[in-house]
């Protein structure tokens, strides 16, 4: 078991959950660093390295909405300890990461501790076509590229029709610079980050594992990003 650990959660996740329990997000509060950074990312590193067709996935087609996703982190990253220059990113823990265009979401998973899903629409739904997800809460990947929004969350109990047509106006209705964010929280028994199958346990554990999920929409593809910014503390009941 890899444990990493925040000090607490953001206050704003402290209190009661309800779906989709959405709320606007600041323009460039998408993407955050916390203590945890460091930690975080060099597990992310070994997870990539180790196992890149269950943490990354894009669509051919997607290439250009993971480019642009790519290009509005890095108008954003440097309040948050980032020197950006032209060819490469000086990442709050010192590393050195090669801006590479052609592979946008390793890059992304090299600088931020969020992960990324990028959804577009096709028909009435918006689909999974691209993703970097290291951190996975009892899904995995494979499993939901290319699709659609219902199909993603067929396992959430929580999840019926109803719910699924308020998701999907949400993901329609979002705007350019006006991003929305939601968290969900559950407790486990194992603080991995990387758990594409939750251990057994049901809702027990000594850790209490929080999504902060913001949902931004892309202004030239149109396409939505999802990024998850994942907290484990010890439980908080």
């Amino acid at each position: 078991m890899t444990v990493i650990l925040q000090n607490a959660l953001p206050v704003e996740m402290l209190v009661p959950h309800v779906l989709p329990g959405v709320a606007p997000c600041g323009a460039d509060d998408w993407l955050r660093v916390d203590e945890a950074y460091a930690a975080q990312m060099a597990y992310r590193i070994v997870l990539m390295a180790d196992k890149p067709k269950e943490v990354l996935w894009l669509s051919p087609d997607a290439l250009p909405a993971a480019q642009e996703v790519l290009h509005e982190a890095l108008g954003i990253l440097p309040p948050l300890g980032f020197d950006v220059q032209s060819d490469h990113v000086i990442c709050p823990d010192d590393r050195r990461v090669s801006l590479d265009w052609d592979d946008p979401l390793r890059t992304m998973g090299h600088l931020m501790q969020q992960d990324v899903c990028l959804l577009e629409k096709r028909g009435t739904e918006h689909v999974l076509t691209g993703a970097v997800l290291c951190f996975p809460a009892s899904w995995r990947l494979a499993d939901k590229v290319e699709r659609p929004l219902s199909a993603i969350h067929d396992p959430v109990a929580e999840y019926d029709e109803s719910l699924g047509r308020r998701v999907q106006r949400m993901f329609d209705g979002v705007r350019a610079g006006r991003p929305l964010w939601r968290f969900n929280r559950l407790n486990y028994v194992d603080a991995d980050l990387y758990q594409p199958v939750r251990k057994a346990g049901g809702n027990t554990g000594e850790f209490t594992r929080s999504e902060r999920q913001c949902i931004l929409r892309l202004p030239r593809s149109n396409a939505v990003a999802f990024t998850i910014h994942t907290y484990v503390v010890p439980n908080i009941g």
